[in-house]
């Protein structure tokens, strides 16, 4: 990622003018200045309690977490290598809880949640790039046997709908089913549900996509002609969930838009003037937390701030999105099964932190 460098002046101050010079050290005192002097009143603002504090307290109990590490067998899972970079599982739940969540998943009699949205997130080591891999959510794989909540044991089956894992065990074998089929050690998860994709979409002020063909989706009343649009949250909600609208009317169809979606969000959000805006960093992070589930380790403010701040080199505009290959299943054709040799290149690659190949990232089913 390019960064904007002033050229070097002269050593010595040969020819460099003299009130310049003291006007560029100024200007550079000024604006460290300035930043030693938000952290200090920051810090005296949350020890002293207040408004801030109470701000604080309310975004940390908003996140919940789920025990993943705690839930999967260390033995069995793939080795964490020390320059893999890092491996991020995020989920889009499509689950019907509560009112809200019902009505925006359109209602009907579905009953419980499925990962409606996957992805894959590698960040390679130095964290300035990123891919993302979705997996589609009608993919039979094989799920290995897991531990449910109450303790019981769901055994290994084959030819299971990917997104049926989730409703069947939970978020950890999930997990664990994307482990064994990629042999990536997954570091992190992250799931956010129908109502707080739509809050935080809103609380940003919506996202602009650039739809190349138009998209009529009468299930979900969505309808864009070709060109650019600015989405509010519902609208952002129906646009990465519309399947009759576009392509083949399959899952497949529609896992270009929510990628494309992922990047104009993150671009979104990265764009807003957090620091010069308390209101809206407020209600952002109010919106983003409320609508976050995560693994335990990162199941805290503190914990998930670190985290983003660890990953704010990365340009949301440099991120490659790829889909793994599949292929329609020759006994159903309305689902697929992952392709060979292709998925494995890819997967190999992200495990070692590697180049992706081109040939991997050619899926034989493509949606139309």
């Amino acid at each position: 990622m390019s960064h904007d460098q002033s050229t070097p002046g002269p050593r010595n101050g040969s020819s460099a003018s003299p009130t310049g010079g003291r006007g560029r050290k100024k200007e550079r005192k000024r604006h460290r200045g300035l930043k030693i002097t938000l952290g200090v009143l920051l810090v005296l603002l949350l020890a002293g309690g207040g408004t801030v504090y109470w701000m604080y307290s309310s975004l940390d109990g908003n996140i919940k977490g789920v025990e993943i590490n705690k839930a999967l067998d260390e033995k069995d899972r793939p080795e964490k290598l020390p320059t893999t970079g890092q491996n991020l599982l995020v989920l889009g739940s499509d689950s019907r809880a509560g009112a809200e969540n019902k009505e925006l998943g359109g209602g009907g009699s579905v009953g419980g949640a499925r990962s409606d949205t996957a992805m894959v997130v590698h960040i390679p080591e130095g964290r300035t790039e990123a891919v993302a891999v979705s997996i589609p959510r009608d993919t039979l794989v094989t799920r290995p046997e897991c531990s449910k909540a109450d303790g019981s044991k769901m055994p290994s089956a084959e030819r299971v709908m990917f997104n049926s894992v989730y409703s069947q065990v939970g978020p950890a074998c999930v997990v664990k089913t994307v482990e064994k089929m990629s042999g990536v050690r997954i570091d992190h998860y992250l799931e956010i549900n129908f109502a707080g994709f739509k809050d935080l979409v809103d609380a940003i002020g919506g996202v602009t996509v650039e739809v190349e063909e138009p998209i009529r989706d009468k299930a979900s009343g969505l309808d864009l002609a070709a060109g650019s649009h600015k989405l509010n949250g519902t609208e952002s909600l129906a646009y990465v969930r519309t399947r009759y609208g576009i392509g083949d009317g399959s899952d497949l169809g529609r896992i270009g838009l929510q990628q494309q979606f992922l990047l104009a969000l993150l671009t979104e959000i990265k764009s807003q003037d957090l620091l010069g805006s308390p209101t809206t960093a407020y209600r952002i992070a109010n919106s983003a937390t409320k609508s976050l589930t995560t693994d335990e380790e990162l199941a805290s403010l503190t914990s998930l701030s670190e985290f983003a701040q660890s990953m704010n080199g990365v340009d949301p505009g440099s991120m490659e999105t790829i889909m793994l290959p599949v292929a329609y299943d020759k006994q159903d054709p309305n689902r697929v099964v992952a392709s060979e040799p292709q998925a494995g290149e890819l997967w190999k690659a992200i495990r070692q932190d590697g180049t992706i190949p081109e040939s991997a990232k050619k899926s034989p089913a493509t949606g139309g």
